[in-house]
């Protein structure tokens, strides 16, 4: 009998081919590239290769709360259309690392060390002017953040973007309803930020469940229009990207959690005449009231 190409087993989406399998086809291709750029993995110490990108356009200030959701969630869009970034990350120490990398990395001072790795070296194809706030990022049980933090953050952000008027924001929509990224939204949204990606690429059991859908929902309203880009001529450079976070996502196989939300949001893209989605991955993105 004849299966069908099921997309998942372990972990992967599988096609038109494995993506693993892609993704090495991929690294040997780029290996006779010339201006080549190696990026090593910080917790494996693996090389791996990419074309660096060169910006144009109005610059970009991204606000993130931890060191990789705007890789995780975003970063597709600009290695597919780069422009010069400037990446804020705001809750730049943590404890948060894989169950089993815990005996190692096993403090604040040597995770935050190794996420701060991770980001520089997922950060540097695209030429991005890095800025860190140094707060301490939230710990289970989860609670709302409070005001005081808002206003702090927001404050901290203000004196970061002065002088630059020109560029414009990015932030997380805050559909996961973690603290860090409630605040961060929030604080992004006094400074006049506009425009949100969708930070749910990772955690499926925020982004797919039912009654965190419904908040968000319920908090964007019709005030937050939704967009996709597609990032199917970039995906395997994405994943060259995530691999740089392997205290995240670890084992590997993690990483394709954000390349299948890519392919499920892509569902949602525009039309070809014969029914498919102009494209196979994609990124989704809000505008506040659907401005540009």
């Amino acid at each position: 009998m004849t299966r069908l190409p099921l997309p998942d087993a372990d972990g992967i989406y599988t096609f038109p081919t494995d993506l693993l399998t892609s993704h090495r086809e991929w690294m040997d291709a780029l290996t006779g590239t010339k201006e080549i750029m190696t990026l090593t993995a910080p917790l494996t110490l693996a090389p791996y290769w990419i074309e660096p990108r060169k910006p144009s356009g109005r610059p970009v200030v991204v606000i993130e709360p931890h060191h990789d959701d705007f890789v995780l969630s975003a970063s597709g869009t600009f290695l597919a259309r780069p422009r010069p970034l400037t990446v804020v990350t705001v809750f730049t120490r943590s404890r948060s690392v894989h169950p089993s990398l815990e005996n190692t990395y096993n403090s604040v001072e040597t995770v935050s060390a190794l996420r701060e790795r991770e980001a520089a070296q997922s950060l540097l194809p695209l030429g991005v002017t890095r800025v860190g706030l140094g707060h301490k990022d939230a710990e289970k049980p989860y609670r709302t953040p409070e005001l005081a933090q808002v206003a702090q953050i927001t404050s901290e952000l203000a004196e970061v973007l002065d002088g630059m008027e020109d560029a414009e924001l990015i932030a997380p929509a805050a559909v996961t309803r973690h603290p860090d990224h409630l605040a961060v939204h929030e604080a992004a949204r006094r400074l006049g930020c506009r425009w949100f990606w969708e930070d749910a690429a990772f955690w499926s059991t925020y982004a797919l469940s039912g009654c965190d859908r419904q908040l968000f929902q319920q908090r964007a309203g019709d005030l937050l229009m939704p967009e996709v880009e597609d990032i199917t001529a970039t995906v395997l450079d994405k994943v060259t990207l995530l691999h740089m976070h392997g205290s995240q996502m670890h084992p590997a196989r993690k990483m394709y959690r954000p390349i299948r939300h890519a392919y499920t949001v892509a569902a949602g893209m525009l039309l070809e005449a014969d029914g498919r989605p102009r494209g196979k991955y994609a990124e989704r993105f809000y505008r506040l009231g659907g401005t540009r």
